[in-house]
């Protein structure tokens, strides 16, 4: 009796603690998502009391849309590029500052960490003055190989989009770096010992020891590498491009603002927001699958 009308009690206590927890999530998270698909069904310029009900009309719209489906493999690009990369030097810096002996790890570790503490602003007026096609670092140390050659890294279609990926990838790596140094500190130092009595040199211990021992991490962190990679290339995108030349650097949220803020369809770019949530969720689930382990 005492220990039903106790489970009772925990369950109650447990439900008080919940409870405010879902009414924000409610009011934060779902209705929210829930708004956007709503409005999404209208013709609405987003400032105006006059809405039209138009059903699925804009979906259709969207999936005639050639500017979008740009944007979209923009995203798509950004997303494996940023990711690949991100995952080899993060992983990299981080076996070589806990496992090396060097001099000066700390300093490192600080000056590797120090572009995640920055504004995206900032960092896309650092990298804006670097693309600089007169006197931008970049094209001055070229110029030193090739006098008179001028590149127009935020100026040609062809280049631009690789042009923000290196931003964003420099932004990136120390953060990744110092989650899986934490998560490599956590591996028994008697592994190691093991593999190297095995004959395992630094490499064969690294995809031996290491990445298994650190896989949870990486599980992880290749999600948020999908959420931060859709977040962030819509920051850097506004603030070093606004998605030019020619729509040549537009990603998914930079477009749906445009839409929505810029030419009054507001309808049209909570259509697109949608169809960004779905993506964003389907990725983010096909990385869970695919990373999936067996107990």
């Amino acid at each position: 009796m005492k220990s039903g009308k106790r489970k009772k009690g925990t369950a109650a206590f447990i439900a008080a603690c919940l409870f405010p927890s879902l009414i924000l999530l409610s009011l934060f998270v779902i209705y929210p998502t829930l708004s956007i698909f709503r409005v999404s069904l209208y013709k609405w310029g987003g400032y105006s009391a006059e809405k039209i009900f138009t059903g699925f009309e804009n979906y259709k719209i969207l999936f005639r849309d050639g500017r979008f489906f740009d944007s979209l493999r923009n995203s798509f690009l950004l997303i494996i590029v940023v990711t690949a990369v991100t995952l080899v030097l993060s992983l990299f810096t981080a076996e070589v500052l806990s496992r090396e002996k060097l001099f000066g790890k700390t300093f490192f570790r600080i000056v590797f960490y120090i572009p995640n503490i920055l504004s995206t602003v900032v960092i896309a007026a650092v990298f804006s003055a670097i693309y600089d096609p007169s006197r931008g670092l970049l094209n001055s140390v070229i110029s030193l190989f090739s006098p008179g050659t001028r590149i127009l890294w935020l100026g040609d279609r062809s280049l631009v989009i690789y042009s923000v990926a290196i931003a964003m990838i420099w932004q990136a790596v120390g953060y990744y770096m110092v989650m899986y140094m934490s998560s490599m500190a956590q591996i028994p130092e008697s592994l190691y010992e093991a593999a190297s009595l095995e004959g395992a040199g630094r490499l064969r211990s690294f995809f031996s020891v290491t990445l298994p021992g650190i896989a949870p991490t990486l599980r992880t962190t290749l999600t948020f590498f999908i959420i931060s990679n859709i977040n962030i290339s819509f920051l850097l995108v506004r603030a070093m491009t606004g998605g030019g030349p020619d729509g040549g650097s537009e990603v998914l949220l930079s477009y749906m603002y445009k839409q929505a803020y810029t030419n009054s369809s507001y309808g049209y770019g909570m259509a697109i927001g949608t169809v960004v949530f779905l993506f964003s969720f389907a990725l983010a689930a096909a990385v869970n699958l695919a990373t999936r382990t067996k107990d």
